[in-house]
């Protein structure tokens, strides 16, 4: 530990000048506009204090090349297919007649095509939200119809969430000239934001990979899966170690099964159930692990193990879900994919 502490504090008494040129030590020498890609990720860094260490250097690296190979916009294989299918999946999410959907994808766009045919030529994750955005704003009652049905939810070079970039605009240093969804899409925004959501946050995990699972389940997602064998072991139930602790919109009268589990043992902890699922409520954040129900759980848990601690962080049990992905990939594949890129660029 002590050693790490002394090469970050190496790293932050480095130069902007000693970052960049790190940074295109490290970049594909056949990338193009490498400066514009180092001076976009110390933009980043500097707009949220993030130490430019090697390894935190390393990590945007790895995850951009696995997410995107270094294009801002990458083209996505058997794209009009793939659209049809989540609008429609979306539609019925949704409750919005399928018929109305097929409708609007007939009516003629400004250049004489339909709709339908402008998505069935579409490469680009980019070119369909931007031509549904279109749809949206020229279709009648386009917003009430379709806003909701954009199939793109992520974007950029690190395929960040266009929902998680919403959240977090305040701080972003760029004037905004459009939708975040199109900030998003840009090289300087997609790696703002894409940094933002694997870096921007505190753990105490002892190694990147964690962050890494974090990247695609989400923040915490890594503790939170290693608290649900904690809760399994108390409670003796079996559980998904998902790291998603709190069903959605879950009511008090149908709580998901890590919360049902807790329920189980509430007289143990000394909980009533809106005081877990309050606690609960904290699992994005780093709260949480200071709550008297994570507390309580790991001391039970703890008691029933093996003479040691059980592990506060572990990678979650998720199988992908996207249309994109045409093979059975998990969350444990992106992390350990991603951590190999990391080891590489930190040897170069």
């Amino acid at each position: 530990m002590a050693l790490c502490l002394l090469l970050a504090a190496c790293d932050q008494q480095r130069t902007p000048e000693q970052v960049q040129a790190e940074l295109l030590r490290k970049l594909p020498v056949t990338l193009h506009d490498r400066e514009g890609w180092a001076r976009d990720i110390q933009a980043a860094f500097a707009a949220q204090k993030l130490d430019p260490s090697s390894a935190n250097l390393c990590a945007v690296l790895a995850v951009v090349e696995q997410e995107s190979t270094y294009r801002t916009d990458p083209p996505v294989p058997g794209l009009a297919t793939i659209a049809r299918n989540e609008i429609n999946r979306r539609a019925e999410k949704f409750h919005v007649p399928v018929l109305m959907v097929d409708a609007a994808l007939r009516l003629r766009a400004p250049d004489g095509r339909t709709y339908a045919e402008r998505i069935a030529l579409l490469r680009t994750e980019q070119e369909l939200s931007a031509l549904f955005e279109e749809m949206i704003q020229r279709v009648p009652m386009g917003e009430r119809l379709l806003a909701r049905l954009n199939p793109i939810r992520t974007g950029g070079p690190m395929q960040v969430r266009i929902d998680f970039a919403e959240r977090h605009l305040r701080g972003y240093p760029y004037p905004m000239h459009g939708s975040v969804r199109s900030e998003v899409f840009s090289r300087r925004g997609g790696l703002y934001f894409g940094i933002k959501h694997l870096l921007d946050y505190p753990t105490d995990y002892p190694q990147l990979l964690y962050r890494f699972a974090d990247f695609n389940a989400g923040w915490y997602a890594s503790r939170n899966a290693a608290f649900q064998q904690a809760v399994a072991v108390a409670s003796g139930r079996k559980l998904a170690r998902d790291g998603d602790l709190l069903a959605p919109d879950a009511a008090m009268d149908h709580p998901g099964a890590t919360e049902a589990a807790l329920r189980s043992i509430a007289d143990t902890l000394g909980m009533r159930a809106a005081d877990i699922r309050t606690a609960l409520g904290k699992g994005r954040s780093a709260a949480f692990a200071d709550t008297p129900l994570y507390q309580q759980v790991y001391a039970i848990a703890d008691g029933k193990g093996a003479g040691k601690p059980l592990p506060r962080m572990r990678v979650p049990e998720i199988t992908l879900d996207s249309p994109k992905i045409t093979r059975t990939l998990t969350t444990a594949w992106f992390a350990q994919r991603v951590n190999s890129r990391w080891t590489q660029c930190m040897a170069r």
